[in-house]
């Protein structure tokens, strides 16, 4: 008689009913962005851990890079920290499978059992009972891949070299997936969080173990054992997110750090590794989350060069758009917001490209520190106070639907900018909008007012569209810090 595991934190974490749960994966993968070009298919990802408020978008971006594998992949090794049990080692279960409300995945018992010949591993069941790092990434893999066999591991007390030489082992052909389960860190406020969390996300990016501390990462010792054998192996690191609970749907006073990252072969099938220029995958940096992890603090710098020379002048910068890489001359929609002491202090920007990035940055900085008719132009005793943000939209997709009610249903919070549309009204709400504004229904209504329309207003010409939007931050004016999300 086959022995399963049981959910632990179904209805706590995630959706507790199969269908719930189901849409919810659903919502989140849809709304992952995915690179414009061809990226090699990953063989091994990381994912954060938290509950799906919080860390489903982040995790969303990892597993959205496997829908290509899904007729590939047949074995997963999902590997994180142990929270709740002391372990030495590396600990596996002894059951026959592992349950979701979305069903139960059947364990890779012969892997399992190789495993444990090895000193470090040992069979600990109540390691796994209540574990919530692995459990949390199975319903991501059920929605994605139709038929996989699993091998769960949770590390304890041990050592990186321990973890690698049990990720060697298991690490197979292109059938085998590794999923590495790990937040990053833990209840610092949220401009220390980013700027430690930036730091290990680079350290990740470069294979760096040396870089990532215990403070830096809860599944520290699975990511560390990753970073030994994908350097090895010669896998490359692709940043797909990076984040924290404070941008999602946590408190900014204390916040959890999450990042996804997928790793993969560093060279083409060809085997022939194409030149280390920055013309080498243009399409790479065509969406808006590209263009700022390898321009955000370019585009930092300019926004509060733009600010200062206004303070000073009294009009914009002077961009011409031929200083710049080719990639920031494209025309690319970007709004720029201003905080003093925390507080919301300015926010303008564009609705659709219209005209070069850099000088859709500069113009929109200007507006937003000395143009927003909400507040009164910035001052030169505020600038020490100062801290923006850019945020780079992307295309805006027009929206079908019947009344109202269908409009709200197609909203998906936290992931849809929305700008709608009448003969007498027009406005626009940034995602950032759902962090305080989070039921579908609240969001239209603050939309519509700022529009001047009355909150049951439906005009029978209204339209509207929807949009995405990434940014990069500063917490100061006087010296920009790029940390994209």
């Amino acid at each position: 008689m086959s022995s399963v595991r049981t959910p632990a934190v179904a209805g706590m974490f995630y959706p507790e009913q199969a269908s719930d749960l189901a849409t919810t994966v659903q919502r989140l993968l849809a709304g992952a962005v995915l690179r414009a070009d061809l990226a090699p298919p990953p063989k091994a990802i990381i994912a954060p851990h938290a509950g799906y408020v919080y860390s489903g978008p982040v995790a969303a971006s990892a597993y959205a890079r496997l829908r290509p594998l899904a007729d590939r992949v047949r074995r997963i090794v999902l590997i994180g920290p142990c929270h709740r049990v002391a372990v030495r080692g590396l600990a596996v279960p002894s059951v026959d499978a592992f349950a979701t409300p979305l069903g139960a995945v059947p364990l890779d018992r012969a892997a399992i059992d190789d495993l444990l010949t090895l000193p470090q591993v040992h069979e600990h069941d109540a390691a796994h009972a209540p574990e919530h790092a692995l459990e949390v990434q199975l319903p991501f893999l059920q929605q994605l891949i139709p038929d996989f066999v699993l091998i769960p591991i949770v590390v304890g007390f041990t050592t990186p070299a321990d973890v690698a030489e049990v990720l060697d082992r298991l690490w197979g052909g292109d059938e085998t997936l590794i999923v590495v389960s790990s937040d990053l860190s833990h209840y610092l406020p949220y401009d220390a969080a980013r700027v430690l969390d930036a730091a290990t996300c680079r350290a990740i990016e470069h294979l760096d173990a040396s870089a990532i501390g215990e403070d830096q990462a809860c599944g520290r010792l699975p990511l560390l054992g990753l970073i030994e054998v994908a350097k090895r192996r010669g896998l490359s690191v692709e940043t797909l997110d990076l984040r924290n609970s404070g941008d999602t749907a946590g408190d900014r006073r204390r916040v959890v750090g999450y990042g996804a990252w997928a790793l993969q072969a560093a060279t083409p099938a060809d085997g022939q590794r194409p030149p280390e220029t920055e013309e080498r995958a243009p399409a790479a940096v065509d969406h808006p989350r590209a263009l700022l992890s390898r321009y955000g603090a370019t585009l930092l710098q300019l926004a509060a060069a733009s600010i200062r020379h206004g303070l000073a002048t009294g009009a914009p910068l002077p961009v011409s758009a031929d200083d710049y890489p080719e990639p920031l001359r494209r025309h690319v929609a970007s709004f720029v917001t201003l905080y003093h002491q925390g507080e919301l202090r300015g926010c303008v920007g564009s609705a659709r490209a219209c005209r070069p990035l850099v000088g859709d940055v500069s113009a929109n900085a200007f507006a937003a520190a000395f143009r927003d008719s909400r507040f009164p132009a910035l001052t030169a005793d505020e600038q020490d106070q100062l801290s923006l943000s850019v945020s780079l939209l992307t295309d805006p997709v027009p929206m079908t639907f019947t009344d109202e009610a269908d409009l709200l249903a197609q909203l998906r919070p936290g992931i849809d900018g929305l700008i709608i549309d009448c003969d007498r009204a027009r406005s626009l709400f940034l995602p950032q909008v759902w962090q305080t504004l989070p039921e579908p229904q609240q969001f239209l209504a603050h939309l519509k007012r700022k529009a001047g329309l009355r909150t049951n207003d439906w005009p029978p010409d209204l339209v509207a569209a929807r949009f995405e939007a990434h940014s990069v931050a500063s917490s100061t004016l006087a010296d920009p810090q790029s940390l994209w999300r």
